[in-house]
């Protein structure tokens, strides 16, 4: 897979939405292959610390938001500016290098090669998540939603809260993701969206880092991206059976 090259008919961009990252941007930046990225874009949600500047010393474009909007806010950001750009396929790689940027190739291949719309980095496929230090309160919570999500979605996905992913140009174009949350809860609407307007899904296996630099919301805050999460899952039931069409669920 290390030796995919680029293609004329496919532009792929990374884009990562950054939050107080300074110390494990340059080395995320660097293990990114630059021989199949055409562009990557850092999206700054007003860190407090030199993001945007190391960012600025890099080669890539760094957009650096005036006010902190969140985890939601900044992806919606990311992936506009992506598009904007002429984007075919658009990667979120957290900055933070909890998730191998090698592993990009892999990523992309399911969509260029027309079999996916979404592709999932998955911590659990092949046992990676305990392997690189999960916490265990965040692996039951994980394996919790992800059994819940799985029954009401009819998926068969090994995990649905990773923050590595690849869209093509086709899917961001036609979900509706202006309309999700700024909060955590963001990516649990979009894989929402994604069945309920009947885009494919894959999945890779990639390993993951915990370490103090590494990004990881808080006991509070996933307490409440959990229960936002099976929210949606509501949202999804009420739309599917055509009771209530939340604006999520609208094309």
């Amino acid at each position: 897979m290390e030796n995919i090259t680029v293609s004329a008919a496919a532009k792929i961009v990374v884009t990562m939405p950054a939050y107080n990252a300074a110390k494990t941007l340059l080395q995320t930046f660097e293990d990114i292959p630059k021989g199949l990225v055409s562009e990557i874009i850092l999206v700054d949600d007003c860190s407090a610390d030199d993001t945007a500047a190391v960012g600025s010393a890099l080669d890539f474009k760094v957009i650096r938001h005036p006010h902190n909007v969140g985890y939601g806010g900044n992806q919606k950001t990311c992936y506009l500016e992506a598009l904007r750009d002429g984007a075919d396929i658009v990667i979120m790689l957290h900055p933070d290098y909890q998730y191998d940027p090698k592993k990009i190739p892999e990523m992309v291949a399911p969509i260029l090669e027309g079999k996916a719309d979404i592709v999932l980095g998955s911590r659990f496929l092949g046992g990676g998540a305990l392997k690189g230090g999960m916490p265990m309160y965040k692996y039951i919570a994980n394996r919790f939603l992800t059994t819940c999500q799985n029954l009401v979605l009819g998926t068969h996905l090994s995990e649905f809260h990773t923050g590595y992913r690849a869209y093509s140009r086709k899917f961001l174009e036609t979900v509706p993701f202006l309309r999700n949350s700024l909060a955590f809860v963001f990516d649990g609407e979009i894989l929402c969206q994604a069945v309920y307007f009947n885009f494919r899904i894959a999945e890779i296996p990639v390993e993951t880092r915990y370490f103090p630099e590494a990004s990881s919301i808080n006991f509070i805050n996933s307490t409440k991206y959990g229960l936002a999460c099976l929210a949606t899952l509501g949202k999804y039931l009420l739309a599917k059976y055509k009771i209530s069409i939340d604006p999520l669920f609208k094309a």
